[in-house]
Formats: C-alpha cells, structure tokens, sequence
C-alpha cells in the first residue's frame, strides 16, 4: 500500500476518527455475532441434542476454539504474503457463512465440516480485519489508541447480541435456526464490507506488489537462520509434547485420539521459542523472556475463563433458576453477560488506570495481571457457591434427575462470576497486548504477539480437558474449586516473579 493510498489524518468520520473504521466495527459485529452466536449452542447442542456426555462434547468444545485461535497465524501469513488483507477477508466470511449453513443441516458429516470451515474461515478473517483497523491511521496518529477501542467495542457488541438472537432460536425453535442465524449475522457483515469497501476503505487490504513480494523474499532470505531455528525447535517441541503424552502409547492411536492438536501445539510454541531466544542475545534475549513468562500465566486465565461456554454453559442449563414468571430465560442468554459488562467496565477501568497513573500508583503490567487472575478465580467463589443447593438438590433425587429437577441455583451467582470474569479481562487482555508491543524487540514483535495469541489456543484445549472433568467429579462445588485453584496459584507464583520481569524488562518503557 502505498503512502496516497492511507486516509488523510482530518479525515473524520466515527467519533472523528476514518469513515472506514465504522464500516470495520459494523464487518466485525456480524462475524463476532456469528461466532458468539454458535459458540453459546454448540456444548448445548452436543449434550441436549446429540446426547454426547459432557466429556465428549467439552473435549470438542476445546479443540474447536483452539483451532480457532490457532488458524490466524496462517491466515495472517498468506494474507501479508500474497491475497492481502482485503481477499483473506473476503473468503474467510466466504467460508464462515458456508460452515455455519452446513452445521444448520444437522447431519453429522455436515457438523464436522460446518466446524472445519468455521475454524478455516476465522483464520482468514480474524487478524486480518484487526489489519485494515490499523492501516486506517498513518504513522504516529495519536487516534489509533482509541480507535481499536471503539472497534474493540464492536466484538463485545456482537458477542452480547449473538446469543439473545442465536440462543433462543435454537433452544427454543430449532437447533438449525440457532446455527443458521449465526450464518445470516455473517453474511450480512460480509454484504456490507462488499457494498462499502470501495468507498470507505479506498486502498486498504490490496495485495501486495511485487516489488513489496521481492522484499519480504529477501527478507526471508535474510532470516533463513530463524528458519534453521524454527525447525529444530518445532523438532523439539513435537518430541516433548510426545514424552508429555506418555512416550509409550500407540501413536497412531494418540493422533487419532486427538493428539494431533496437541502436537500441532507443541510444534508451534517450540519453533516459537527456539526462533525468539536463540536469536537474541543480551537485552533482548530478557525481554523475550519476560513475554514467555507473562504468555504461560496469560494460559492460566483463559483457562479458566473460558469454561463460560462449556461448564458454566451447562450450570446455567441444567442447574439454575431461570424462571421468570412463566418464562424461562434460555441458558445461552448468559453468554452474553460478559460482554455486556465489558463494555459498560472497559471504560470504567480505563480511567481507573489513568486516574492511578496520575498519582504514581498505577499497578506494573505483571501486576495486573496478577490482578485478573484474582479476579477469575474469585469469579469461581461464587460459582461454588451457587452450586451449594444444585449439590445438595442432586444427592437427593440422583444425577439423572437433577438436570431435570435441579434449577435451584439463583442466576445472580452466574452474572456475579462473569462480572469477575470480566473485570479480569480488561486486567489481562489489553494490558498483555500493550506489554508486548513495549517489551518485544521490534523485529520481533509480530511473531512474538502471535505467541501472546497462541497462549489462548493451549488456553482453550487445556480448558476443554478441565471441562471434560465434570464426568468424573459429581459435586459441581467442587469441580468450580479446581479453576480457582489453578488461578490463584499462578497469581501468587506471577506476584513472586513480579521482581523479576521488572528487572528482564529494565531496558523497556514498560
């Protein structure tokens, strides 16, 4: 993209910032609607529909939202190396519609590939549409701060109105109108991106020319080392994941078994930290370090946080009471109260940090971090509170019957725990965002924020495999024990180690 073709710096238009950035808020609500949307049915869906256990469809429920994490890496790739931006969106929401129109047939061979194009899709439009946000503003615009905030609000404004729309036409009319409704909400984003992009994002997303191919092609040649780098250490990563897993067992049979996620994991964190550390000396080979460190304990948050569309997804189905008069409000509905209150607390919170900041006593980025991972895991104090009467309801009349017999749980406890979640969120999300662009060498910083992504892909598998415990735990108080456990712990591990980044991170402005 050439200099011309970058919007003028007056050029107003949302909140005086470019005209494209409403188009890109409004393209990103209908694909975040599309995804909250499928997301806040499919354990339902799985459990209610297809009678899986709550093992089975928890496992899936975590590879599926890995894999969603872990495909924009490559989508990111081929979009800056030869489609552009603006085609990798294009056939992502190409591909997202198509997946979520096949899992509306309800057929099991479509299922699978609903998922499959769902997860392809994600990959093509997910870092590419954050791209386009970005390349709205030239060089050192002091609007582009506030920019991804408004478009930050677009994500949250889609996930909080997907699962009203998505969750009470599957529940309650069908499963397939659930599904299909999230296909519409991403059709309709791409029908708009279509219609205004010519308009409003005027040589934004081209792909690119060659003579830009002839540089990233030296480049490459350039960073052939890092490549050397990263195969041997994807080598070593596929191999520990392999001893993790247990080095005797079939490995056919583990593959098959879902091991190849776990191994495609492992080969992408190992070729990560082999091409960052062993590229870097001195003080850039600390400050790498000190981003591994707060990416393994940003694992432990999304851990945690994401049970809301697994565990907390079937408390809120089959142990809380959702009875309001005569209606019962659909389970799915409470997906939506994190976003909510992320939208109301993000600004909340902004200025809470401002507002310290003035005064010098502004918390470090480890430490609010260590302030999130308080905050989730308080968040599931009061699950396990709620679950006290669901426990009590299900000694009495057996676990068959309490998914039927057992609403006993006030819903206060579920939107008290996303509030927690949430305040979490702002405490870890950004924050982490932000600390990386700071602290990672500038040569570095792309592949080491696709790492700080990459944490919420293991994030999501790991949590999937904590979710599929609630086959072998009976007493829901004590599964919502376990994620309060593993999130304080990595606090008070984080707090201990708060000394140490600071000193890892000495040469940034952090």
């Amino acid at each position: 993209m050439t200099a011309a073709a970058i919007p003028a710096p007056n050029e107003r238009g949302l909140f005086g910032h470019p005209r494209g950035l409403a188009l890109l808020f409004f393209v990103e609500m209908w694909e975040r609607f599309s995804y909250y949307g499928m997301r806040a049915l499919l354990v339902l869906y799985l459990v209610n529909a297809l009678g899986w256990s709550d093992g089975d469809a928890a496992r899936l429920f975590g590879t599926y939202t890995s894999l969603v994490w872990l495909t924009p890496i490559i989508g990111g790739y081929l979009a800056d190396r030869f489609l552009g931006t603006r085609r990798s969106m294009i056939i992502g929401a190409l591909i997202i519609t198509t997946g979520h129109f096949l899992l509306a047939l309800q057929s099991m061979p479509t299922f699978y590939l609903g998922l499959a194009c769902v997860i392809i899709g994600t990959g093509f439009f997910k870092p590419n549409v954050s791209t386009q946000v970005g390349q709205l503003y030239p060089p050192g615009d002091p609007r582009r701060d506030a920019g991804f905030t408004i478009f930050y609000m677009g994500i949250n404004l889609g996930a909080t109105i997907a699962p009203f729309a998505c969750g009470y036409l599957g529940e309650r009319v069908g499963w397939h109108f659930g599904f299909g409704a999230a296909g519409v909400g991403m059709l309709l984003g791409l029908l708009l991106y279509l219609k205004f992009r010519a308009q409003l994002l005027p040589g934004i997303g081209l792909p690119p020319t060659s003579e830009m191919r002839a540089a990233r092609a030296a480049e490459d040649n350039a960073g052939s080392n890092n490549v050397r780098l990263g195969i041997i250490g994807a080598a070593v990563g596929a191999l520990v994941t392999w001893l993790a897993a247990g080095a005797n067992i079939d490995i056919g049979g583990w593959l098959t078994g879902g091991g190849w996620v776990q191994l495609i994991l492992g080969i992408c964190v190992g070729a990560a930290l082999s091409i960052s550390v062993l590229s870097t000396h001195g003080e850039e080979r600390k400050r790498v370090i000190a981003v591994f460190i707060v990416t393994f304990f940003v694992i432990f948050f999304w851990m945690a946080f994401e049970q809301a569309g697994s565990s907390m997804n079937l408390f809120a189905d089959r142990y809380t009471d959702r009875a309001v008069g005569s209606f019962s409000i659909p389970a799915s509905w409470f997906q939506s109260v994190n976003a909510f209150f992320i939208i109301v607390s993000a600004p909340l919170v902004a200025w809470l940090w401002r507002f310290l900041s003035a005064r010098n006593r502004e918390p470090s980025t480890a430490l609010k971090m260590v302030i999130g991972l308080v905050l989730v895991g308080l968040g599931f104090v009061f699950m396990v509170l709620g679950a006290r009467g669901a426990d009590v309801c299900a000694a009495q009349v057996g676990p068959d019957a309490a998914r039927e017999q057992c609403h006993v749980a006030s819903p206060l406890w579920l939107v008290a725990a996303y509030l927690m979640h949430s305040l979490g969120e702002l405490s870890v999300s950004p924050v982490g965002l932000s600390y990386v662009t700071k602290v990672a060498p500038a040569r570095l910083v792309a592949m080491l924020m696709g790492v700080f992504f990459l944490s919420n892909a293991v994030a999501n598998y790991l949590g999937g495999i904590l979710a599929a415990q609630t086959e072998n735990i009976a007493k829901q108080g004590t599964f919502f024990s376990i994620p309060i456990v593993t999130s304080w712990g990595a606090a008070l591990l984080m707090l201990a180690l708060v000394p140490l980044l600071k000193r890892l991170t000495a040469s940034a402005k952090v």
